[in-house]
């Protein structure tokens, strides 16, 4: 059973990474970009994560730790790992160059790079592979353990995270494809960046399994709701912002929200 259970996590994990390589075709099938439809999407996958971070994962955690170790003590370890959570991802996006950092990119349309150099094009495209491939690592993490704690929670966690990486695709491989002329090429790298989701999770697996009791899934839940709520203030709504009106963005928030508070109250 448990070993079924960690297939099933795995396989999510392996779903929610490999959606660059989604990005990466819709760039090349698709000559007109619908930015209303991604901040949309992007919007919609910030309300999930939002949501199911403070309403459900943290809950979790603070009722795992509260009764490890008394409402206070127990409450204190929960904020206290839900801001480490934070600090270990805006730790990893200030080590990242904002130049080569994907969540820094101004556009993500194909005619954008046409009168750039081959050279810096192609820098640009193995950086923000490099950059997705570090910020993935936390992100598969996350969605491993939330699947094996919930099933039901490990498919919204990996079907927000999975939207999230659809324009990450389109970063890498666009200016990879202008720098070489070869789509191969180019979606090769975007393909392969989403592969640090499950490397991720197999490595914190294996790293942390014989750490796995009540109290260390309290602490990791209550980082991955850290985790996942400074990705979507820092990274999805502002891409949504960008390329989207403000409003469309916004309704896609509050329809993750309500898709996601539905799907708690129908599968609880």
């Amino acid at each position: 059973m448990e070993s079924n259970n960690i297939l099933f996590a795995f396989g999510l994990t392996v779903f929610a990474g490999l959606a660059t390589g989604i990005g990466s075709l819709m760039a090349f099938l698709s000559k007109k970009f619908n930015p209303k439809f991604l901040a949309g999407s992007l919007g919609f996958s910030a309300g999930v994560m939002i949501y199911v971070s403070l309403v459900e994962i943290f809950v979790k955690a603070k009722d795992s730790l509260t009764f490890l170790y008394g409402a206070k003590d127990g409450y204190w370890f929960t904020v206290l790992a839900f801001f480490a959570g934070i600090a270990l991802i805006a730790i990893i996006d200030y080590l990242v160059p904002s130049y080569e950092n994907p969540h820094e990119l101004k556009s993500l349309k194909l005619d954008t790079y046409n009168n750039s150099k081959e050279k810096r094009l192609m820098r640009m495209g193995l950086f923000s592979a490099l950059a997705i491939g570090i910020h993935n690592f936390p992100e598969g993490l996350a969605t491993f353990i939330g699947a094996l704690q919930d099933p039901t929670l490990g498919i919204s966690i990996a079907s927000a995270i999975a939207i999230h990486n659809i324009p990450e695709g389109i970063a890498v491989s666009v200016p990879i494809y202008y720098a070489t002329k070869s789509r191969k090429k180019a979606f090769f790298y975007s393909f392969s960046s989403g592969l640090a989701e499950p490397v991720g999770a197999l490595l914190g697996y294996f790293l942390l399994r014989s750490f796995f009791n009540d109290a260390a899934f309290g602490v990791i839940f209550a980082s991955v709701a850290g985790i996942m709520v400074y990705i979507s203030l820092d990274e999805l709504l502002p891409t949504a912002e960008e390329y989207g009106e403000h409003h469309v963005a916004i309704a896609g928030l509050i329809g993750g929200m309500i898709i996601m508070a539905l799907s708690l109250v129908l599968f609880a």
